[in-house]
């Protein structure tokens, strides 16, 4: 068996049977779908069992994250060449796990495939083409919102790395670099993954025809004070672990550049700054400084992953800041600021 789809699921009862039946009719059938329960209560399980007999269930006792759930899936699966990560707010196209594939195997390097991510309600707007970054390790879904009929995009495109909703990884690539951080729990896990194969001198694609429609943070929350503080505390965790080191210098700029931003976007209640003035900013304001104190805490712990990091790197740290240049996300972009 060559691939192995891992879906992680807590409490996404309503979501998986519209995930599940659009992977039973793939024209790609070399391949076994697991999912790993984290916990639920909601009757997902029984769902499973009963519904979906063809699919292998990791059941774990309370939930681990997004990026746990993931490494026990890993722990179970037969792929022998790839592993797929999946959100259970997803469908899939039938073509999609077969354009995955063939992406992947055009280079022995391509370590790393992206789907054309498309939202649920409207399929002609973008959630994501892959992944771009700010300068100081903030990210987001690239080209998020644009509409695809308006863009020209080859059908294999070189990109940064791919958002794990719905992203292709060469078993070998994993079996060099590992898989998901454990501590992240859920957000930027799969930043840093990708970040740390395009370290080690793997390559990551697009491809344009593997179709993906998104019920973009239905199963996470938009926007919450444990997200803001779980994106707050792991974005500095990615650059810190991969950013070259003269990245980092500049690091403390960017980010205070990144707050100001952030400021006036309240104040003109404008993109993400008007989610943050309808909710309770005292809280949201705690959970940045908390998220900014954890990191603080564990920097001997960081240091010690960004040196494992970095044994394995193949790019120079110049090539490193042109990948980061070449695709680059503007603060504006970041926060919707238009």
């Amino acid at each position: 068996m060559k691939t192995s789809i891992i879906i992680v699921n807590w409490n996404g009862k309503e979501f998986l049977p519209e995930c599940l039946d659009s992977l039973h009719t793939q024209t790609y059938d070399d391949f076994e779908t697991i999912v790993v329960d984290n916990g639920s209560r909601d009757g997902s399980v029984e769902l499973l069992r009963g519904s979906y007999p063809w699919v292998r269930l990791v059941q774990l006792d309370s939930n681990t994250g997004f990026a746990s759930g993931n490494n026990a899936g890993l722990s179970a699966a037969r792929g022998s060449r790839y592993i797929v990560t999946l959100n259970n707010d997803t469908r899939v196209d039938r073509h999609w796990l077969a354009e995955l594939t063939a992406a992947a195997e055009s280079s022995p390097q391509m370590g790393m495939v992206a789907s054309r991510i498309c939202d649920w309600d409207n399929p002609d707007q973008i959630d994501s083409l892959g992944i771009a970054i700010c300068r100081d390790g903030m990210s987001r879904g690239s080209k998020r919102h644009a509409c695809f009929s308006a863009l020209s995009i080859a059908k294999n495109e070189a990109i940064l790395l791919p958002s794990a909703c719905a992203a292709l990884y060469r078993r070998e690539m994993i079996n060099e670099i590992g898989f998901f951080d454990d501590d992240f729990f859920a957000y930027c896990e799969d930043i840093d993954l990708g970040l740390r194969g395009r370290l080690a001198g793997w390559q990551a694609v697009l491809a344009r025809d593997a179709i993906v429609y998104h019920r973009y943070s239905r199963s996470g929350g938009v926007f919450s004070p444990m997200k803001l503080y779980l994106v707050e505390r792991n974005h500095f965790w990615v650059a810190l672990k991969c950013f070259p080191i003269n990245m980092l210098l500049t690091l403390p700029f960017w980010t205070m550049i990144r707050y100001l931003v952030q400021a006036r976007l309240v104040l003109e209640a404008r993109g993400a700054g008007a989610q943050f003035r309808n909710a309770s900013s005292g809280d949201l304001i705690k959970a940045v400084l908390r998220g900014i104190m954890d990191v603080a805490r564990g920097l001997p712990s960081l240091l010690r992953k960004r040196h494992a990091t970095l044994t394995k790197q193949r790019l120079s740290p110049k090539e490193m800041r042109q990948l980061l240049k070449k695709y680059k996300l503007t603060f504006r972009e970041l926060l919707d600021a238009g």
